[in-house]
């Protein structure tokens, strides 16, 4: 049976890391180009929580042997709610480069620790559907952020959320004695052999995370420089992201009735044509309703990656491969920011979406003829 009171956790404190998440990205974005901050530093600045999730990454291992791992998700959801409300207080260039470092850093202890809990507290028999109710929470997170930029303001968004997420971190400590389960401890040498059994989920780990990402913080940016509204630049995250968050439970009883490769590829090739389509078209209905559908099919890779990793691992090799997969995150989240940036003033505006789009046909091309196992 499955532990209710562990997913239920798993999927607010997941939600609370998403919510963090789909703030910073476009509300950093779109203050820094109204600051005249160049695309390059402001990739920089997106790149520099991609270097606090691989820190994390590093450090989970340790981290979990020293501190009972459930514990950690609460560290890192204060870290969080810190971090945010830094962010409210200046305008210091320096200081959102730490502050932003932090927050990746600790989201990734919720990231991390939270998915090998559901993997814990779930059954086999009904991975995919957990998995992508999972998704839902994380997806609906991204699409919650963003909508206290228009009603708050930015200051008022960060101080808002980061009350927000103190509010989950003080919900786990009261909840999580109902819990039957606990996150398991990091085996030896399990970290690395992760990259070496399942390269396939790594790799589309990393494409998700480009995709996404690019998604975030560089299309409020290209959307802006296309003659768009700031409004439109921030409203058109949420709606990236209500398509994934009622899409992911479907994707999960597709993946639980039929075969994770397939879906791979098909979440793979749409959302890849969809960055391509974007700037072929000036309207914004349609550019909107294109973005949606990108968002579906991308987030699709996630969830698929994170029911193949649970069919295939147990015990604390789970934390294992959450780590491996963060750290795939942390680099696919860098590249997406940092190198579309660059493109963009390199090449021009279209060159972001081209640059995610090609990616994303290469996936689902390497999914579809390699013969290695997924």
């Amino acid at each position: 049976m499955p532990d209710i009171a562990a997913l239920v956790l798993v999927i607010i404190c997941g939600t609370a890391f998403a919510a963090a998440q789909g703030l910073t990205y476009p509300l950093i974005a779109i203050v820094f180009e109204n600051a005249g901050v160049p695309p390059a530093i402001a990739g920089l600045n997106a790149g520099i929580y991609s270097l606090g999730l691989a820190s994390t990454t590093l450090l989970v291992s340790r981290l979990s042997r020293v501190i009972r791992p459930d514990f950690l998700i609460f560290v890192g959801l204060a870290g969080c709610a810190f971090s945010l409300a830094v962010f409210s207080l200046t305008f210091a260039l320096w200081v959102w480069f730490f502050a932003r470092f932090a927050l990746g850093f600790f989201a990734n202890l919720i990231f991390i620790i939270s998915e090998a809990w559901l993997h814990s507290a779930c059954p086999d028999h009904i991975r995919g559907r957990v998995t992508g109710l999972y998704g839902m929470g994380i997806s609906g997170g991204f699409a919650v952020g963003p909508l206290a930029i228009p009603f708050c303001g930015a200051s008022g968004a960060f101080v808002s959320l980061s009350v927000y997420v103190a509010s989950v971190g003080l919900a786990l400590l009261v909840l999580s004695r109902r819990a039957r389960t606990r996150p398991e401890h990091v085996p030896p040498g399990a970290f690395i052999s992760l990259f070496r059994r399942a390269p396939l989920l790594i790799l589309m780990v990393f494409a998700f995370a480009f995709s996404d990402v690019a998604a975030l913080s560089t299309m409020p940016t290209y959307f802006m420089r296309q003659g768009h509204s700031e409004n439109f630049a921030a409203i058109s995250v949420t709606v990236l992201a209500i398509p994934m968050t009622l899409s992911q439970p479907f994707v999960g009883i597709l993946l639980d009735k039929t075969s994770p490769r397939g879906v791979a590829v098909s979440a793979a090739t749409v959302a890849g044509l969809s960055f391509l389509i974007i700037p072929s078209t000036d309207s914004p209905t349609i550019i909107l309703v294109i973005f949606g559908i990108l968002g579906a099919a991308c987030f699709a890779l996630n969830t698929c990656a994170l029911t193949v990793l649970g069919k295939q691992f147990t015990g604390g090799a789970l934390i294992a491969g959450t780590s491996a997969f963060a750290l795939a995150y942390a680099a696919g989240s860098a590249g997406g920011s940092s190198l579309t940036g660059i493109a963009m003033e390199l090449a021009g505006a279209h060159a972001a979406p081209a640059t995610a789009g090609a990616l994303l046909l290469c996936l689902a091309l390497t999914l579809a003829t390699s013969k290695l196992r997924m």
